[in-house]
């Protein structure tokens, strides 16, 4: 099987800040080279909130 991290492509994990609730995404290492963090909807709360980066899936 190949391995998953080849390349400057990462899956990352953005979890969300103010619940348990996490989604799973790609990331170009080269062009961001920092922890990303997006506003996404948190269906565990009903609403928009910040989702970090929380480490590689």
């Amino acid at each position: 099987m190949a391995n998953k991290n080849k390349g400057n492509v990462q899956i990352i994990r953005l979890r969300s800040t103010e619940s348990h609730h996490c989604y799973y995404t790609k990331k170009n290492k080269k062009n961001t080279p920092g922890k990303m963090e997006l506003r996404k909807y948190d269906p565990v709360i009903k609403r928009h909130t910040l989702y970090r980066e929380s480490g590689k899936a």
